[in-house]
């Protein structure tokens, strides 16, 4: 038997990603994060340009970046709806020594 052998380069998976690091659903939902943050700060915080540009960059930076990222490799999309299901199927289960026959 001859076998052949096939090596799978170390970025087979960044096909499909934005700079090879972010899904683009993450992207997306990063732009939907963080533009309505981005017009709230520049249109009504009552500062001269400079500082309005220094807070509005420390409320966007993490909050963009926190988007990219997800939780636990998922997008946050998906992450709220699978926490938003389990909320709703939770149960509480009590066990008092006892077997209902």
């Amino acid at each position: 038997m001859n076998y052949e052998t096939y090596y799978i380069p170390a970025n087979f998976t960044d096909a499909g990603r934005v700079l090879g690091l972010f899904a683009p659903r993450n992207l997306v939902e990063t732009l939907i994060v963080t533009l309505p943050a981005l017009y709230l700060c520049i249109m009504f915080l009552p500062l001269a340009l400079t500082p309005k540009i220094i807070v509005t960059l420390a409320i966007i930076v993490p909050l963009g970046g926190f988007a990219l990222v997800g939780i636990s490799d998922d997008s946050l999309s998906r992450w709220l709806s699978a926490w938003w299901h389990w909320r709703r199927s939770r149960r509480l289960i009590l066990f008092r020594g006892e077997v209902k026959r």
